[in-house]
């Protein structure tokens, strides 16, 4: 029974031993090796073989990882106070610097992408926040990537999702948008206007240059009302179909 009992003892210590020595890393993962407390190397990935007791490892996932950034309440530079959230993703590509230089890589880069979103959304209008996504989206994922390259750290998009805005400024911005449309279509018929008076203006000074075409112009005018359903048609004579006429009646009189 002795026997057994210290042939057992003796198995679950070399597999005690093996737990500690083996590791099994993925293809996505590296292991940062820390020899009597100081870094030694990174290894992975396979198999890794660590003297137990005087080393030990930290694993770190190399995939992009997907970062919700809780609602940001933001007051715009024209004075709107709006809540903003977004979406960061990044990816550790240094796993020495993702470890030794910062305590918890995801939380810092969490706590920064908020200040980052705050900071950044501040300096603009609201107009800009709901209009230029794309390059608000740009400048914060530069901003961020910058601060997290000593973390090992690639910021490669960022995404703002919702700009909710309170319901009293919904409508205020509807008003505006109204008053937006009115100014354009006042504008478009102001524009219409002038270009049909430049037509008109180049049109009379054709015809003035051309009796002709006068001439030609009036019988349109007199086909166009003969055609309309009417019983009685006014219309005036030309000066040059009355004044024969005139000069006979002057020249009858005694």
């Amino acid at each position: 029974m002795g026997i057994s009992i210290s042939t057992l003892f003796i198995v679950i210590v070399i597999l005690v031993l093996l737990f500690n020595t083996i590791r099994i890393l993925r293809e996505y993962e590296r292991g940062v090796v820390f020899q009597l407390g100081r870094f030694w190397k990174v290894k992975g990935p396979g198999m890794i073989l660590l003297i137990p007791g005087v080393q030990q490892m930290v694993r770190v996932d190399l995939r992009t990882i997907v970062m919700d950034v809780p609602p940001q309440d933001v007051i715009s530079r024209d004075n709107v106070s709006v809540k903003v959230n977004a979406v960061v993703y990044f990816r550790v590509i240094g796993p020495q610097q993702a470890i030794i230089q910062v305590e918890d890589y995801y939380a810092a880069t969490s706590q920064l992408a908020q200040t980052t979103l705050r900071s950044v959304l501040g300096k603009h209008e609201m107009d800009e926040m709901l209009a230029e996504r794309d390059k608000l989206n740009i400048d914060i994922q530069k901003i961020l990537d910058a601060a997290t390259d000593a973390w090992g750290i690639k910021v490669t998009t960022v995404e703002i999702k919702h700009v909710d805005i309170d319901p009293t400024m919904v409508r205020a911005i509807a008003r505006q948008a109204e008053a937006e449309r009115e100014r354009r279509a006042k504008i478009i018929h102001a524009e219409g206007e002038l270009q049909a008076a430049e037509k008109l203006v180049a049109a009379g000074e054709l015809i003035s240059k051309r009796p002709e075409a006068l001439q030609l112009r009036y019988l349109q005018t007199l086909s166009g009302i003969a055609g309309e359903r009417s019983s009685i048609i006014v219309f005036p004579l030309p000066m040059d179909f009355i004044t024969p006429f005139m000069d006979m009646a002057k020249k009858a009189k005694p």
